[in-house]
């Protein structure tokens, strides 16, 4: 009985990862379903809520740009007229751009953040600057 409930509550957390976007919300339900499926392996359905919760906590992304503010910060960007940069993978969050591509400073009305911006195969997204990494594309 204890296995079913965890394999319900794991599934109603799945639909919300499905639907969610790249960046902050995308972070936060890829954290919540994977910590509801561990939670679920390792404590049954007690372990599945909690994972879920934490797992959210986990994947969400602290100093990005807003599902409110992307809208504009995208327009803002464009206006921008920043040269886009050719990368040959697939540009996810976690792919680590090379040291010759220049990042740039997020204008404090969309928030203050730690991250900066470039454009990759046309796509804005934002960028740890120490480690290069996307943390977050601009749809």
């Amino acid at each position: 009985m204890l296995k079913q409930l965890a394999i319900v509550a794991t599934l109603a957390v799945v639909p919300f990862a499905a639907q969610a976007q790249s960046g902050a919300a995308g972070g936060a339900a890829s954290g919540a379903a994977t910590g509801a499926v561990g939670g679920a392996i390792v404590g049954g359905p007690v372990g599945a809520a909690a994972g879920a919760v934490g797992g959210a906590a986990a994947g969400a992304i602290v100093g990005g740009i807003t599902a409110d503010q992307r809208p504009a910060f995208r327009t803002y960007v464009m206006e921008q007229d920043v040269p886009s940069v050719r990368y040959e993978k697939e540009v996810v969050v976690g792919a680590t751009l090379p040291e010759t591509v220049t990042v740039r400073e997020v204008p404090a009305r969309y928030g203050k953040t730690q991250y900066r911006y470039t454009v990759v195969n046309d796509r804005p997204v934002l960028v740890e600057p120490r480690t290069r990494k996307i943390v977050q594309i601009i749809e």
